[in-house]
């Protein structure tokens, strides 16, 4: 990847751009009244989410790289997402849509200027366009989350796209055998990486097998029909409790009707597609179901072998397909489609070993625990990462149709609640092969 200034203020202006205008598509295709509602106790307000970002930039990218005085050090408190819950920011003083929408523009036309004039090296924020592409990042990841708030949402569809393109070339073995040896996980050298994805360091594996796709709707509603939710042999303790306790039978937004299984996707209702990735599932659902099938969800280290490692070089790929940046031939990312693709598809994403979908279409539970690498440091902020380390948080891999691309990569790390099934979330399994190869 360029260092050249000039092709990072492009990338960066890019990045930012891309990232408004999913966030103008995301906040005007319903009104002020769903804007303000609060769809769900788990997500805030969209209005919410609009104004925290352009509080965010202007933070980091006005006050902090641009030195400029602050423009609303009033709504700071307001949309500091460590001092308000979810569930209380419908309470709070929030700026109403128009104001909202006209303070990010505002701070997006004073940003573009400082990009303008920045050196984009000489100091940790600066350098490479860190700064930049660390907000674009957090804008992109915030539309996701609006995203999910729009699917959370009752009433008629507010929003449209194209079906994924139909790509799989045939019949594909179920699982590939990834060789035992060392591998470099995490990045050095990435310059948009965010604080948890560093150092690169070596990581000695044992040889595995993985699933060569994720896990099907079909394949999920085989375990429903033979008694899954009902048969605690395939549940953690705490997995257990919590479906016996929200009495949970199948994902969320799914339905039984007319011995049919129905889905609600973004105000539609349809049949579930037994070829598409398996949606909104929590870790502990994947955790069983891989108990059941007589497997287990993989380790974070092996998920990240399985799509960056080549063996060939011997290196790691900054994508399972390569390092160039990913094209819609590769992956279903950035709302291109509003729903997964099939599994099987995107042949021209595969990694080395032959394993898909790595990147996009549904986020992966792994068995992981979110924990720092080795020789871990924070930055810009503690907050971002180091306060959810050592808790009860599971990690996830590779992106999902609603990621865009510049938040996603082979070695972003994604984490949240085994509870969590209003997420974008899915999974893999895979299976212990024999000792360290040579």
């Amino acid at each position: 990847m360029t260092h050249d200034p000039e092709s990072l203020r492009e990338r960066a202006a890019r990045a930012l751009l891309a990232a408004r205008d999913r966030t103008h598509l995301l906040t005007t295709c319903v009104d002020d009244h769903d804007l303000t509602a609060q769809h769900s106790p788990l997500m805030s307000p969209l209005v919410w989410d609009l104004a925290h970002i352009g509080n965010q930039e202007e933070q980091w990218l006005l006050r902090a790289v641009g030195r400029q005085n602050a423009l609303r050090p009033d709504i700071d408190s307001v949309y500091d997402a460590f001092e308000h819950p979810r569930a209380e920011r419908p309470s709070l003083p929030l700026l109403p849509p128009t104001e909202a929408h006209s303070y990010v523009t505002d701070v997006r036309s004073r940003v573009l200027d400082v990009l303008d004039s920045s050196p984009l090296r000489g100091e940790p924020l600066l350098d490479s366009g860190f700064a930049f592409g660390m907000i674009a990042q957090h804008e992109q990841q915030h539309d996701e989350t609006m995203l999910i708030t729009h699917q959370l949402r009752r009433g008629p569809a507010a929003l449209t796209a194209p079906e994924p393109p139909v790509t799989s070339d045939g019949i594909l073995p179920t699982e590939v055998l990834v060789p035992g040896g060392p591998f470099t996980m995490g990045t050095s050298t990435e310059p948009w990486a965010l604080d948890n994805e560093r150092p690169a360091h070596r990581r000695l594996l044992p040889s595995f097998l993985i699933d060569t796709t994720p896990v099907s709707n079909g394949a999920y509603q085989d375990f429903i029909e033979d008694g899954g939710y009902d048969d605690e042999r395939w549940w953690s303790p705490e997995g257990w409790n919590h479906i016996r306790e929200h009495r949970l039978h199948a994902p969320l937004f799914w339905r039984r009707e007319g011995g049919q299984w129905l889905r609600r996707r973004f105000g539609v209702t349809e049949p579930v597609p037994a070829d598409e990735p398996v949606l909104h599932v929590s870790w502990y659902e994947a955790d069983a179901y891989a108990r059941w099938a007589g497997r287990r969800l993989p380790t974070e280290e092996e998920w990240e072998k399985a799509a960056r490692h080549d063996p060939v070089t011997g290196r790691s790929r900054r994508y399972p397909w390569g390092d160039e940046d990913p094209g819609p031939m590769h992956a279903n990312l950035g709302q291109r489609h509003l729903r997964p693709a099939a599994v099987g598809s995107y042949p021209d994403g595969q990694s080395p070993l032959g394993v898909r979908q790595l990147i996009g279409d549904v986020w992966e539970w792994t068995a992981s625990d979110f924990l720092p690498y080795p020789g871990f440091a924070a930055f810009p902020y503690r907050e971002y990462s180091e306060v959810f380390f050592g808790g009860p948080y599971k990690v996830l891999r590779g992106g999902s149709f609603a990621v865009d691309p510049v938040a996603c990569r082979g070695t972003f790390r994604n984490w949240d609640l085994p509870v969590r099934r209003q997420i974008f979330s899915g999974f893999r399994t895979a299976r212990d092969a024999g000792a360290v190869g040579a």
